[in-house]
């Protein structure tokens, strides 16, 4: 799928997540993460805007500020949790798109088979268990709407201009700009859709987030060090 190109350091995220696992088995306790809540970063974004190059640089800069580790948990850790549950990282990949009656039709026959919503709340038990213990940014995966009840957690979202987002897409996939801007509107319906039929929420609210950035007028730094200077002043 084209969007798995837009996914940088992949195997570093995953290995980064293994390390940062073992670190909080070996040094947290449930006392010193109540004493010091860490906090927890979500970015949200129109199918086309740079979230990850924002990600990467706000993980840089707050591992800086902090002096503490610091995580990123996007679609890498979909594919880590996959494997480790046993879970096919094909029916992952393509959450959402099945239809509701084939699920249940298909749980009636087979105790093996999960639904969608099963895979989906596996998930985010998985996503929030981390994101309880503080210094993880996640990227997309709901994260403004699964975590809102944490208290240490804030919220931003990158929108821009169809325009913008069509060129970025053609840049960075080499694609046409026809196919570019069928591949904008495919994948953020897809979201879209996912994200109201799982979550009950229009990703889009701004409601849903503390500030909101227009991609086209901020680049990924400069987003990066507003958030980083909003979370950790």
């Amino acid at each position: 799928m084209p969007e798995n190109l837009l996914i940088p350091s992949v195997d570093l995220r995953i290995g980064g997540l293994e390390e940062y696992n073992r670190r909080q088995h070996l040094s947290g306790t449930a006392k010193a993460q109540k004493e010091k809540l860490r906090p927890v970063i979500t970015i949200s974004r129109d199918f086309g805007c740079e979230g990850y190059a924002v990600a990467e640089k706000l993980c840089e800069l707050v591992s800086q500020k902090t002096g503490e580790k610091w995580i990123l948990i996007d679609n890498a850790i979909l594919e880590a949790v996959a494997r480790n549950h046993n879970i096919s990282e094909d029916i992952l990949q393509h959450l959402g798109e099945n239809s509701r009656i084939l699920d249940e039709v298909m749980a009636t026959f087979s105790p093996q088979w999960k639904t969608d919503r099963d895979h989906f709340e596996l998930l985010c038990s998985y996503i929030i268990s981390l994101a309880a213990q503080g210094n993880v940014i996640i990227v997309e995966l709901g994260g403004s709407i699964i975590t809102r009840h944490i208290e240490h957690s804030c919220h931003f979202r990158l929108y821009a201009p169809d325009s913008f987002k069509i060129a970025k897409l053609a840049s960075r996939l080499n694609l046409p700009a026809d196919d570019a801007e069928k591949l904008m509107h495919r994948q953020q319906k897809k979201r879209d859709r996912f994200t109201m039929d799982f979550l009950g929420q229009d990703g889009h609210d701004p409601g849903l987030y503390d500030l909101l950035f227009n991609n086209q007028r901020s680049n990924p730094e400069k987003i990066a060090r507003t958030i980083a200077g909003y979370v950790a002043p």
